[in-house]
């Protein structure tokens, strides 16, 4: 049987155009950013909207409108996964308007450029930091941190109710939600409470027009003892493995490197695999933020990454993010609540005590696609945390038709990666070279599938 997915999903709907003036809330504008010098290249707006008043369990969100056309462009939510992940992650180091460069001096606050690979270059983008205790989102009342998808979801269905009554002017857009690995979890429950919303007859009423997936999935299947015991044996002997450094250097320590790279027999090719142009190093490198071997996503408590038993993650680093979200000065411009209220800023935080308590996501999919809805199922050819063989896999479950066979994409006249088209609009497609947080690894192979899918052209 399929476990559960952790998947990224574009669920676009579209609201009806309701007769109503602009109403963008001038005290949530963002006039400047602290680390950038000019004009920002579109307008931002970034503060709290409630979501419980009685516990004062408080959501934040990041909007970043198109630089083309907001009047008329998607407005695309986007969620980090974890649980407990930031989504921050996806502003600061995946698809936001920035790229962030170290400092002048050690700890100094980054330098922001921007960046031309930025999704909000086709679509205004809301970073929701989700739920309650995750990155800059609180609750005064602590218990609230005892949660699970339930109530993650209807959590962010009301966020998308008061949001929308904010920014009455993007009622007619067509709206996405999107995300990356446990937002595979966070897109469907939410879509489905945004279907029992409309049912209701809950205002402002979001009808649901399409669903677009990008997604990073797993499957697990039931396997006989003697099967198991090899698969405890390849553990057994990977223990010890450093997945952070087989195809790539550790930008970040290097002094935990196993073998110098430069005396490596790899050929040239793969010593580039992973490389951008952006004046910061991708932090995972070839090898994504590679899972632990034998922790899928069952029923139940959901280990974060701060509970992996004392694991290090010798390769990453998200010390940028960390010195601009604590600084004071970057949290009074976005309006986001002091250290003194809600502690630090955590890339994946401890805060939360997350339960998996909806099961599988296959029939939140087959009800999505055989409705009509279009999917698009991606995932990076080197994630180790989701391999895309496993996604691969999970998207075959469906038991859907093959229309489209497995064919590459091109980009820049070379390969970028193969997508294979199921019937009911699912579509399948790697990227070459990615590992876990696509748009990181590949900012322009991102930005040009992502725009396709977005506007229904062929990738």
């Amino acid at each position: 049987m399929a476990s559960t997915p952790s998947l990224t999903l574009l669920l676009a709907l579209v609201l009806p155009l309701i007769p109503l003036a602009v109403a963008a809330p001038e005290k949530h504008l963002v006039t400047h950013l602290p680390g950038f010098d000019g004009a920002l290249p579109s307008k931002h707006y970034a503060g709290y909207i409630t979501v419980d008043e009685s516990n004062g369990r408080r959501l934040f969100y990041y909007l970043v409108l198109s630089e083309r056309d907001p009047a008329a462009d998607p407005v695309v939510l986007w969620l980090n996964g974890g649980p407990g992940c930031s989504s921050f992650d996806g502003f600061v180091y995946e698809n936001g308007p920035f790229n962030f460069e170290r400092g002048s001096t050690p700890g100094g606050l980054p330098k922001l450029h921007l960046n031309p690979y930025s999704w909000s270059k086709v679509s205004s983008m809301i970073y929701l930091d989700s739920p309650a205790g995750v990155g800059m989102s609180y609750s005064l009342n602590k218990s609230d941190y005892t949660t699970g998808d339930l109530k993650t979801a209807a959590d962010a269905h009301t966020f998308l109710l008061k949001w929308f009554e904010l920014y009455p002017e993007f009622q007619s857009n067509p709206f996405y939600i999107s995300g990356e690995s446990y937002a595979g979890i966070y897109i469907p429950t939410l879509a489905d409470e945004v279907v029992k919303g409309t049912q209701k007859a809950l205002k402002p009423k979001i009808n649901l027009k399409d669903v677009s997936a990008a997604c990073h999935g797993t499957f697990w299947g039931k396997v006989n003892d003697v099967c198991q015991e090899k698969i405890d044996r390849v553990r057994w002997e990977l223990k010890d493995l450093n997945t952070y450094n087989i195809l790539a250097p550790c930008y970040h320590h290097p002094e935990v490197q196993e073998t110098a790279f430069v005396n490596s027999s790899l050929p040239s090719s793969f010593r580039k695999l992973g490389e951008t142009e952006r004046p910061f190093p991708v932090r995972k490198r070839m090898a994504g933020l590679s899972w632990p071997l034998g922790l899928p996503v069952s029923s139940g408590h959901v280990t974060l990454w701060p509970e992996l038993g004392g694991r290090s993650l010798p390769c990453t680093s998200d010390e940028l993010a960390t010195i601009w979200l604590d600084d004071e000065d970057v949290r009074a411009v976005i309006h986001a609540k002091p250290k003194s209220l809600i502690g630090s800023w955590e890339l994946n935080t401890a805060r939360i005590d997350y339960t998996h308590d909806t099961g599988s996501m296959v029939e939140y999919h087959k009800k999505f696609t055989a409705t009509g809805y279009r999917v698009l199922i991606y995932s990076g050819d080197h994630d180790l945390c989701i391999p895309f063989t496993g996604t691969e896999a999970w998207v075959r479950s469906l038991g859907y038709r093959v229309v489209d066979s497995w064919r590459p994409w091109h980009f820049g006249g070379q390969v970028a990666g193969y997508t294979q088209g199921y019937d009911h609009n699912l579509t399948f497609l790697t990227i070459k070279g990615s590992g876990h947080t696509v748009p990181e690894y590949k900012p322009k192979e991102s930005l040009a599938f992502y725009t396709h899918w977005l506007f229904g052209e062929k990738i």
